[in-house]
């Protein structure tokens, strides 16, 4: 089978369609940007800056005090904390003490939280102070020993008996034992994904893998980043790989300034842009619609912003049409996985933008269209079929799944399960997600996950989920519910169970009573149905 290369023509000469991925840790670009830039700032957080050397010497004494807990290369550290110069600071430490950083959505509510600890068999968190009660009420029913607490009001947090993460960085004396890593093979990152069989799976991302893309959005956008210049608005989750490549790791590796929210708050992010003129912008649709639609946007001095790069939910283009209007700016789609750190595609920035697609490929990556019978048989230039991938980008497996790693990654290939097309040119066009999965405001939501939850509850006979299209958020969460006999509920009743259940994004907006739901002659419930009824009323 010969993929479509046709994409490849686009690059210029100036452009490499592959590169060169030295043998090293992920950790090593800080330290190198910290030799040649070590007084350019790293990080604003609301005003407050620090540079590369302060922040290369603060995650060595991060990694110094890990070492003195007896942390070993290969354990797992959980990092539980919203946008902040402390994530930067924890991630890099725990990849220079060679242990695996997992990330958690602060979001989580203490099922899903108490999943990820014993999944991964965390024995060390860093966690946000309004989330330590929620953490040390799973803490023994897991193997977690270490937790160290992170404050972000000048008050600080009340008296705990974990120290906080000022009190952990003194344990150390900033020295490091050096780590002896294999770049292919040891885990940098365990990125936790939902799946249709209800259970998350970790991503296990190699350091090559992570610092591979790192190099493929570099050279990419090699003509719009200026190295040692770049302001980095950095809104997007870092607990999310987008925002973790994107924006950290980037940012980084090319002695950018990351000007750090923890919240996308309309007037706040406003407000910031107008102070800190800030030049590249990844973000999500939903961020972009509510700038767009600010009726004084301009006057916030938003045309500082040259490059943003969208992702995790599709673009519809009159928004990006109007956004470019305002700014000045390209936004340029793209298109990714946890599964492949995150970007294996995107519109590029030295060739045709072609609205409604996702791209071509980045720098030595490989993608093709199969049948979605087999698997095996690629499809004719055009036709619908499985967008399958391979790049160094592409995750070493799923952690202590093996059967699903298998169905994943065949024959060095990573089968997406996203329907799409490639056009003449090679441009790639997603046409459906992964089955099932809901996106809302950039956030992946797996309909098994809050069914599971829906399920629990005493009045429920059957439950599905299904995404309804939503202006704002892309999508909503909508609920369709049989109650057994001779039960009742609310609509209001449901929702509120669920947001005791799940985290506050995964919460239905709305939901429907019925008597019966549409199912398979086996009795499976046809959610594509039910989706299909709600596009049409």
């Amino acid at each position: 089978m010969n993929e479509n290369k046709a994409w490849l023509a686009h690059y210029p000469e100036s452009i490499s369609k592959t590169i060169e991925i030295p043998d090293k840790p992920l950790c090593q670009i800080l330290k190198e940007t910290t030799d040649t830039y070590p007084t350019h700032n790293a990080i604003s957080f609301y005003g407050r800056k620090m540079n590369y050397q302060e922040l290369y010497l603060l995650s060595q004494s991060f990694a110094s005090s890990l070492q003195k807990r007896q942390v070993q290369k290969g354990d797992r550290a959980a990092i539980m904390l919203p946008n902040c110069p402390q994530y930067v600071i924890s991630y890099y430490g725990i990849l220079t003490a060679g242990a695996i950083v997992t990330q958690v959505n602060p979001m989580s509510v203490e099922r899903e939280l108490e999943y990820i600890l014993k999944d991964a068999e965390i024995e060390t968190i860093v966690c946000l102070d309004t989330l330590y009660p929620r953490v040390k009420s799973v803490q023994p029913r897991t193997k977690l020993k270490n937790i160290i607490v992170v404050s972000l009001q000048p008050s600080g947090q009340d008296f705990t008996p974990d120290p906080s993460l000022e009190e952990f960085l003194k344990e150390g004396d900033g020295t490091v034992t050096p780590v002896e890593f294999d770049s292919a093979n040891d885990v940098a990152v365990l990125q936790y994904t939902g799946g249709t069989t209800g259970k998350s799976k970790g991503a296990m991302l190699t350091h090559r893998n992570i610092l591979a893309n790192v190099l493929q959005s570099h050279e990419f956008f090699k003509h719009e980043i200026k190295v040692g210049q770049e302001k980095c608005l950095t809104i997007i989750p870092l607990f999310h790989v987008f925002g973790m490549t994107s924006c950290m790791n980037l940012s980084i590796y090319s002695a950018a300034e990351m000007i750090i929210l923890p919240r996308f708050d309309l007037e706040e992010v406003l407000t910031t842009i107008k102070n800190e003129q800030p030049t590249m912008f990844p973000g999500v649709p939903t961020m972009y619609v509510a700038i767009t639609n600010h009726p004084k946007a301009e006057e916030y001095g938003i045309n500082s912003i040259t490059t943003c790069n969208s992702g995790s939910a599709p673009m519809p283009v009159e928004l990006l049409r109007s956004f470019e209007r305002k700014t000045g700016s390209k936004i340029l789609e793209g298109y990714g996985l946890s599964e492949a750190s995150p970007t294996t595609h995107c519109n590029p920035p030295f060739a045709e933008r072609k609205p409604g697609s996702v791209g071509i490929g980045m720098p030595s990556t490989e993608y093709k269209i199969v049948d979605l019978a087999s698997g095996t048989d690629e499809v004719p230039t055009g036709e619908l079929g499985e967008v399958v991938i391979k790049g160094p980008q592409v995750m070493k497996g799923y952690w202590n799944l093996p059967e699903e790693t298998a169905n994943t990654l065949r024959d060095g290939w990573l089968y997406t399960g996203d329907i799409a097309r490639v056009d003449e040119d090679g441009y790639l066009y997603i046409v459906d997600r992964k089955k099932d999965m809901i996106i809302a405001s950039g956030y992946n939501i797996y309909p098994r996950d809050i069914e599971e939850v829906l399920y629990e509850h005493p009045a429920v006979q059957e439950a599905v989920v299904v995404g309804v299209p939503d202006p704002y958020r892309g999508e909503d969460v909508k609920a369709f519910i049989v109650l057994k006999a001779g039960q009742s509920a609310t609509e209001q009743e449901i929702i509120q169970y669920c947001r005791q259940n799940l985290a506050a994004y995964k919460v239905p907006r709305s939901v429907e009573f019925r008597e019966q739901l549409p199912k398979t002659g086996v009795g499976k419930i046809l959610r594509r149905a039910l989706r299909e009824e709600t596009l049409k009323n």
